[in-house]
């Protein structure tokens, strides 16, 4: 009778791993992404079935929202307030403007000012003294926000302008903040701050939300001051973090990464990412005049034009994946990457290879170690690839470079929250800030040279450029995965 049960149970399954194997197929996604999951289904029993329906059905086709609603909306609620005296866009920039303003209406605005901020140390103080000094609201769209001491003074800070009237919101990803506690967030509440999480995960639409997880971190403080990169809040953007290797605890990995302060016109761009978000998770548009404050001009010299990109899964073309894309290969010089994560997605890693058989200088700098192990197996090969297509690739030995940036020509630069990887390009809600002009991208060019000092030359490296038969084994088997993580 157990036999005939578990023949029964056997065929059941199968039946199941088929349907759910016609499923991805009909998806109709990438192919390289189709085959991952579907080796996930066959080969990793019942637990790939139940990693699929968390983590891999598409609800890209589902409307969570009504994009083109939304920025009608919001077009509405900014264009009334926001008027640019006599704009004029460079006509170098102006394609890849134009493509963001087609894709996402990111509009660019002049007369902003930046500050590129590379540490914890530079980034949370200047964050607390601007929270300080707020005077009507501060909106914060954060990934994770720690239980820790850091996490705990910038909340305390929060609480104590809630208690002087200043309006205070806040967005958490549930997935990011998964292990903070209820009542972190119940206490900002009783105290008069708006909180939401981003799409909640909770049974039983688990499996239609789990794997789009909101990935920004942004900052807007008055209408007056931005901040845009990669950093959360958390402790470990100021200690480090430690590492745990089979049963021993490494040393703490300092954390290297970059936020941009922005003030002038461009952070109406922010606020607009922002108030859009806001829509998302409280279905309540703010779209008041106060929140788009007038702006000091910054000192001549300093003037900045800037475009604050989105991306996200709901719309059908990942914007910031395409001005990658364009960026790259209109490339004539040099190409600067920096990003903790390379799990290129095929257009982009095409365009990289295309880029440097051409000539440009293509760079490309990554962590030596990584806070994920799988992750970091999951690249070995790719970064191996881009070294035989001429791609400078070099491994930074300072700590855990978190940092996400590109710099193009001394013409263009980027920095936000998105990764070279499958899950920022084309699950994860992004956003990016998009800069124009020489000096500003001489910036970024120069963080980006003084983290290379700290680096190694992948190529000089033998065990990882010609690793051994079962290494290189394991990481083709894991590079399958690539897509899906």
């Amino acid at each position: 009778m157990s036999n005939s049960l578990n023949l029964i149970l056997v065929v059941l399954y199968y039946i199941i791993a088929v349907v759910a194997v016609i499923h991805v197929v009909m998806d109709n996604r990438q192919p390289a992404k189709t085959m991952a999951w579907a080796l996930v289904i066959w080969f990793v029993p019942v637990v790939g079935i139940v990693l699929y329906l968390f983590f891999g059905m598409n609800t890209r086709k589902e409307r969570v929202i009504n994009q083109r609603e939304l920025d009608q909306l919001s077009k509405r609620s900014m264009l009334g307030f926001v008027e640019q005296q006599d704009l004029h866009l460079p006509e170098q920039y102006k394609p890849l403007i134009d493509l963001f303003i087609s894709e996402s209406f990111s509009l660019p605005f002049k007369d902003s000012s930046v500050e590129l901020l590379t540490d914890g140390y530079q980034f949370f103080p200047r964050l607390l003294r601007d929270i300080a000094e707020a005077q009507h609201h501060i909106h914060i769209d954060m990934y994770i926000i720690e239980d820790d001491a850091l996490g705990r003074l910038v909340c305390d800070a929060l609480i104590a302008k809630a208690r002087s009237g200043v309006e205070v919101r806040l967005i958490y990803d549930d997935v990011g903040c998964w292990s903070v506690k209820n009542r972190f967030f119940e206490r900002l509440r009783e105290e008069g701050i708006e909180v939401s999480p981003f799409l909640p995960v909770r049974f039983p639409s688990f499996t239609s939300k789990a794997n789009y997880r909101n990935h920004r971190k942004l900052i807007v403080v008055d209408g007056s001051v931005g901040y845009i990169g990669g950093m959360n809040i958390a402790e470990r953007y100021v200690k480090g973090q430690k590492r745990r290797e089979g049963r021993e605890e490494r040393r703490a990995l300092l954390w290297r990464d970059t936020m941009v302060r922005v003030t002038g016109m461009g952070v109406y761009s922010l606020q607009r990412a922002f108030l859009i978000d806001w829509y998302f998770v409280d279905r309540t548009l703010l779209s008041d005049r106060k929140y788009y404050q007038p702006t000091p001009s910054p000192s001549r010299g300093e003037e900045v034009l800037l475009q604050t990109v989105t991306s996200s899964p709901v719309v059908p073309y990942p914007e910031i994946m395409q001005g990658y894309v364009r960026i790259i290969l209109g490339a004539k010089r040099y190409v600067y990457i920096e990003t903790p994560y390379f799990l290129p997605t095929e257009p982009v890693f095409f365009a990289l290879k295309t880029a440097a058989a051409s000539g440009v200088d293509v760079r490309l700098l990554v962590p030596q170690r990584n806070d994920s192990w799988f992750v970091e197996w999951a690249g070995r090969s790719y970064l191996r690839e881009a070294q035989q297509a001429g791609i400078a690739v070099r491994l930074y030995m300072a700590g855990f470079l978190h940092s996400k940036l590109m710099a193009c020509d001394d013409s263009v630069c980027t920095c936000g929250s998105t990764n070279v990887d499958f899950r920022s390009f084309e699950n994860n809600f992004e956003a990016n800030l998009f800069m124009y002009g020489e000096e500003v991208t001489q910036r970024v060019k120069e963080i980006f040279l003084q983290d290379e000092a700290e680096s190694v030359a992948l190529a000089s490296l033998s065990e990882r450029i010609r690793p051994r038969f079962f290494v290189r084994l394991w990481e083709s088997l894991v590079r399958l995965l690539a897509p899906v993580m």
